[in-house]
């Protein structure tokens, strides 16, 4: 049997960036309950090189989902359509694909390390401002990108062992920390990845 494989974006150019980013996806996975049969994980970097790789393998006829940012708010429930809709995209959904097969992190993975403030306290340390965050009435699906990042950046700039926050120094190493509980329930777009992923790995709780 074909082993699922999960296109992520993520992961820069280089061979210890990408490595980072198939590390914390894996751990997100495994915490998330898939300590069995795992995925196999290929960070694209790029999003447009994840949905090209992705297209490639499932019209090959091999078992493969995608996973990207869908950058913007959702305004529909179907990841493809989003994708087919939004400005820079226009990806169509390939013939032998389902909605099952893409899930998208509403609206960048920096929703997901949010939902799990307890992680990044513990991860920046001392000189840590949670105040310069969102409220956390603020559903973290309706937050943008550029503000997350920036609340994130002004949230950590003060901290005396770490530097201020940067995708491509902190996300990963954050993701393999975070609860995908906590995320999943912050998260719809978290909890039906993690869903989906356990219903095609057989782990199914």
């Amino acid at each position: 049997m074909v082993k699922l494989t999960l296109y992520v974006e993520g992961g820069g150019d280089t061979t210890a960036q990408r490595e980072r980013c198939r590390e914390g996806f894996s751990e997100f996975i495994r915490k998330a309950g898939l300590q069995g049969d795992m995925p196999r994980i290929v960070s694209c970097g790029g999003r447009s090189k994840a949905y090209d790789r992705f297209r490639l393998d499932i019209e090959s006829g091999n078992p493969a989902m995608l996973l990207v940012d869908s950058e913007d708010p959702m305004t529909t429930a179907s990841p493809w359509t989003h994708l087919l809709q939004r400005p820079g995209d226009g990806w169509q959904m390939p013939s032998n694909a389902t909605d099952d097969d893409c899930h998208l992190m509403v609206q960048c993975m920096e929703s997901w390390l949010l939902a799990d403030r307890e992680a990044l306290k513990a991860f920046f340390g001392q000189g840590y401002r949670e105040k310069r965050l969102p409220a956390v009435g603020n559903p973290v699906e309706s937050l943008s990108r550029q503000a997350l990042q920036r609340a994130l950046v002004e949230a950590t700039k003060d901290c005396k062992t770490k530097a201020s926050y940067g995708k491509g120094e902190h996300s990963f190493r954050l993701l393999a920390r975070i609860d995908p509980q906590k995320v999943a329930n912050a998260c719809p777009s978290a909890a039906r990845f993690v869903a989906t992923l356990k219903a095609r790995m057989g782990s199914a709780a």
